[in-house]
């Protein structure tokens, strides 16, 4: 039943394909060629000339809106690369970021009325059915709290759940065949990738989750002159509907207006890439949906403009390892230090430990160094990707899927950037927020808030620790009692082992401890570590005693 399911939706995206008049895409897919045929002997075909002679652009924005939330999300990751697509696809796939065709105000209000067991009427004191703008997976409306608020009320759309979950079937099916049948697909690591996107589209879908996300990055940001996160009305949240305040701006994407209204340009490009950085490396917690639909710009001080974020349902974090590996990568390449980044790369595990550092070196250094010192309008972004893709076919470097989230916006970013200050240095604007990152993370503050995060640990061994080491020097150094008959064990050979080797443990211990914590000298825990790993090899029972 799967599998026929599953047919049938392939089927359907090829009939959208050729109804709009996207042959060439199914053609350079090989998707199901030979049925491409068929589909012209279908009345539906026939009678769509009118699609197929609108615009390329316009065909493809209308074929994606067509075939569900997955492909318009596709669609709005593109949008944001206006520098790599055509004008004229560019402009039309723009409009997936917030005019997607809305549905009707009857089921905008039924949608209300189940999640608040009320009438929309009821709930608020105000309610516009009229959408406010509508994007793939939900739409907003106005609306004001009984309490004279104006917030906006998210609701999720019929059925999409249903939609997509049966498109990530089409992508899981897809991505298996990479798997299996692509040179490079054990590489690049196809369905562990749809995995991770699994994950993140279906955690759209809880509007709770949302909500919460929404506060932790308002908190986050909290008296920030360079972001603003809208409040969220807790009272009104619901897995299938969410209410937060009203705010008002220029669309980031709206250029004229922000120019017209005497806006800083360049502290905004800057503080965009602050923001960026900091999300990710001082707070561990990024929203990763920035395309230009979800970004506002309050002018209201126009020298020192300030976003307004909105739509949380994406975000993204990365466990310690990976983040710092990323930090040290960053600053090894604004450096140019590409021995380092080399290294970093085999350290991590992002290629195979028997690499040679010296050729991926070069490598590196080949590809990157023509970019620097370059604004972002004289760096060609597309070329970049293509020869570090080429480098990573060479060494074998394999995807990280948990790093997926941060490239997507690292790619926003980047295609933001471009749009509202070509002049940007990207990597003078990031360099000092890395840099005061690592500080923190290796400073006498960090160290010590690892150690109050440790303290409940650390106190309950410093309250045990003495009644332990007693009762462990008692047994190495007690004599055998008098009368008693003498034990191999109890010979003075055996007992100064015996405590080297407890002692030894005791001191491998203490040095774990001071790596976890990070604790400086850095060098201290280590030898500590070693030493207690010599002492317990020096303790470690001889094959008389064992007998």
């Amino acid at each position: 039943m799967k599998r026929i399911r599953l047919l049938l939706r392939l089927l359907t995206i090829q009939r959208v394909l050729v109804r709009h008049g996207l042959d060439e895409f199914i053609s350079s897919t090989h998707l199901y060629r030979p049925l491409k045929y068929l589909f012209y002997l279908s009345p539906a075909v026939w009678f769509s000339r009118s699609e197929r002679s609108k615009p390329r652009g316009v065909r493809i924005r209308e074929a994606l809106e067509e075939l569900g939330p997955i492909f318009v999300k596709f669609g709005q990751s593109l949008s944001t690369r206006q520098d790599l697509l055509p004008p004229d696809i560019g402009i039309e796939l723009a409009k997936l970021q917030d005019k997607v065709p809305p549905f009707s105000s009857e089921q905008a209000l039924e949608i209300v009325a189940q999640a608040y067991k009320r009438p929309a009427e009821e709930v608020f004191a105000g309610f516009q059915p009229e959408a406010l703008a509508a994007a793939s997976i939900a739409q907003v409306h106005r609306a004001r709290l009984h309490s004279g608020e104006d917030v906006v009320v998210k609701i999720l759309r019929p059925n999409v759940r249903e939609h997509i979950e049966r498109d990530l079937e089409v992508m899981y099916a897809i991505a298996k065949l990479a798997y299996r049948y692509w040179s490079d697909g054990w590489r690049l690591r196809p369905v562990e990738l749809v995995e991770e996107y699994e994950m993140t589209v279906l955690n759209e879908l809880d509007l709770m989750r949302e909500a919460a996300n929404a506060a932790q990055l308002r908190r986050n940001f909290s008296g920030s002159n360079q972001i603003y996160v809208p409040e969220v009305y807790w009272d009104f949240c619901r897995p299938d509907a969410m209410v937060m305040e009203f705010i008002e701006g220029i669309p980031i994407s709206d250029m004229d207006a922000l120019r017209d209204a005497g806006t800083n340009i360049p502290l905004l490009a800057e503080n965009g890439v602050e923001i960026f950085f900091t999300q990710v490396f001082r707070d561990n917690f990024f929203h990763a949906d920035m395309h230009p639909g979800n970004i506002f710009v309050d002018v209201s001080d126009p020298d020192n403009p300030r976003y307004a974020a909105i739509d949380f349902g994406i975000v993204g974090t990365l466990d310690d390892k990976d983040r710092r590996y990323l930090a040290e990568n960053f600053l090894a390449f604004f450096e140019r230090d590409y021995n380092r980044v080399a290294r970093l790369h085999v350290d991590s595990g992002w290629v195979p430990p028997d690499t040679r550092v010296a050729e991926l070196e070069s490598a590196v250094r080949t590809v990157c160094e023509p970019i620097f010192n370059k604004p972002l309008k004289d760096i060609s972004f597309g070329n970049v990707l293509l020869q570090l893709f080429k480098a990573a076919r060479q060494f074998d470097v394999r995807i990280q899927p948990q790093l997926m989230l941060l490239q997507k916006t690292l790619v926003n970013i980047e295609g933001l950037g471009r749009e509202m200050y070509p002049e940007l240095d990207l990597w003078e604007t990031a360099q000092p927020v890395l840099k005061r990152w690592m500080t923190e993370q290796s400073g006498p503050v960090a160290t010590a808030k690892r150690v109050r995060a440790d303290l409940p640990d650390v106190r309950y061994v410093m309250q045990h620790l003495p009644a332990a080491a007693r009762r462990l020097v008692g047994q190495v150094l007690e004599p055998p009692k008098s009368g008693a008959p003498a034990k191999p064990e109890d010979d003075y050979p055996h007992r100064i082992r015996r405590y080297t080797g407890m002692s030894g443990a005791a001191v491998l211990l203490s040095g774990a401890i001071l790596i976890g914590l990070a604790a400086e000298p850095q060098w201290l825990g280590r030898i500590m570590a070693v030493t207690g790993l010599l002492m317990l090899w020096m303790g470690r029972p001889r094959q008389r005693d064992s007998r």
